[in-house]
């Protein structure tokens, strides 16, 4: 096969599955309606949320879920015999068609056991261990928990005044978002459908009518989900023939948020209180995952000192599309923490590898730390183009660089031996009382 036939059928089939998985919406499909929330308050929490396998099968997909099935199982089979069973994009494009077809017998099993093998198989389990270490997510998580429950981060939990409502978040982050894309190339607009405060999908960035912003919150919005989610998005959309990279198929959805993560920590947008419910998230989904109910995992966090808006929304985000009796639950949650730690530890052997050229192939769209060596082969050869929209410490690698290679020298430090130095200094130091901890819930 020649060069230009491979790059015409590559085109050609990533184009197929563009147009094949278009109405697959996974969030859509298993949202809950506000009404939802505002019974169980009513109830003052002590009934579990009336949803069930019934509940979601009211909710109709809006195109024929057994054709689009079959139509990614022969796109699937299309592409091993068209590019080959070895090749390495061929095999990229088989994967991602493969996680769609799974996604179609996730949403088919909502409000039953089986939805909870489905979503591990798609987003993993809490007690998977992250990649070259012997932690579970699970360990990971409640490490994190800990430390970003510290006294230290209570101090710095300030309060953030949401003086900011819901249209002056779409005109703020429109502007903001504008200086670093160009006019027209995304829009913000306001949506009541949505669990968290916003959410990206495609060159969109949906803001909750409902919610309120305060000045750190829109930072955290402009750079996770623009910067990082449409950002890659639209380079996806730059690609001549792998034109599949503009959409996500669950198997990148831990690269994506782990870049996000990693974003909002360079450029000093996050704080502790948000951190710690990325680590809430896996704390959830493993008492979910070994039975809890609803109402189980919603008080552990209340009586944990979370207020009872935040528990809920934390439990939602886990039993959405499970069952909230036990039993099954959505693992999806699981990908901010393992993509963050993964990714830090990519980019950290890169650095010390010596190939941080490669670094800026996490942004020409939606990949995995797996796809980057095949990705960037193809950069070099011209198939792969560049990425057009990337944050400032990726367009320079130099500070990124320095960045990761103090932080791989201070690895290497026993911190037990060193906290133990400099807690003598501390001892003795007046003990301020926390600030009260903001709301925030954002995606």
């Amino acid at each position: 096969m020649t060069k230009s036939t491979y790059r015409e059928r590559l085109l050609a089939l990533s184009n197929q599955l563009i147009k094949i998985q278009k109405p697959i919406q996974i969030l859509d499909s298993i949202k809950w309606p506000r009404e939802i929330r505002t019974e169980f308050f009513d109830h003052k929490f002590r009934r579990l949320p009336a949803v069930d396998a019934a509940f979601y099968q009211k909710q109709k997909p809006n195109y024929d879920v057994s054709a689009v099935f079959e139509a990614l199982n022969e796109l699937r089979l299309t592409i091993a015999r068209e590019l080959g069973k070895t090749d390495p994009l061929g095999l990229i494009l088989q994967d991602t068609t493969t996680q769609y077809m799974r996604v179609i017998s996730l949403l088919r099993t909502r409000g039953t056991p089986d939805f909870l093998m489905h979503s591990q198989s798609l987003y993993g389990s809490a007690k998977d261990h992250l990649c070259g270490d012997n932690k579970s997510l699970l360990e990971l998580g409640e490490s994190l928990c800990g430390i970003f429950s510290l006294p230290g981060a209570k101090h710095l939990n300030r309060s953030y005044p949401k003086v900011f409502s819901a249209d002056d978040a779409v005109q703020r982050l429109s502007y903001r978002l504008s200086n670093h894309f160009g006019d027209g190339a995304l829009s913000v607009v306001l949506d009541d459908g949505i669990v968290s405060d916003a959410s990206a999908g495609g060159d969109k960035i949906k803001i909750n009518k409902n919610a309120s912003f305060s000045e750190l919150d829109l930072q955290v919005l402009e750079v996770h989900e623009g910067w990082v989610h449409v950002g890659t998005t639209l380079n996806g959309r730059n690609q001549p023939w792998a034109t599949w990279l503009s959409v996500g198929s669950p198997r990148i959805t831990a690269t994506q948020e782990g870049l996000a993560v990693l974003i909002e920590t360079l450029t000093f947008s996050s704080f502790p209180n948000r951190a710690k419910r990325v680590s809430d998230r896996v704390i959830a989904i493993d008492m979910a995952e070994q039975g809890a109910d609803f109402l189980e995992v919603f008080h552990y966090f209340c009586d944990s000192g979370i207020s009872p808006s935040d528990s809920y929304t934390i439990a939602q985000r886990v039993f959405r599309g499970g069952m909230v009796e036990g039993g099954a639950c959505f693992t999806k949650d699981l990908s901010y923490v393992r993509g963050f730690i993964e990714l830090v530890n990519f980019i950290r052997t890169a650095t010390l590898e010596g190939v941080p050229e490669i670094l800026p192939m996490l942004f020409v769209g939606k990949v995995t730390l797996d796809d980057i060596p095949v990705i960037y082969e193809h950069y070099l050869d011209g198939l792969i183009s560049p990425p057009e929209h990337l944050p400032p410490m990726f367009r320079d690698l130099n500070g990124l660089y320095v960045w990761f290679g103090f932080s791989s020298g201070i690895a290497q430090i026993n911190i037990n031996n060193v906290q133990e130095h400099f807690s003598e200094m501390f001892r003795h130091i007046a003990r301020l009382p926390p600030a009260p901890s903001p709301d925030c819930e954002l995606s």
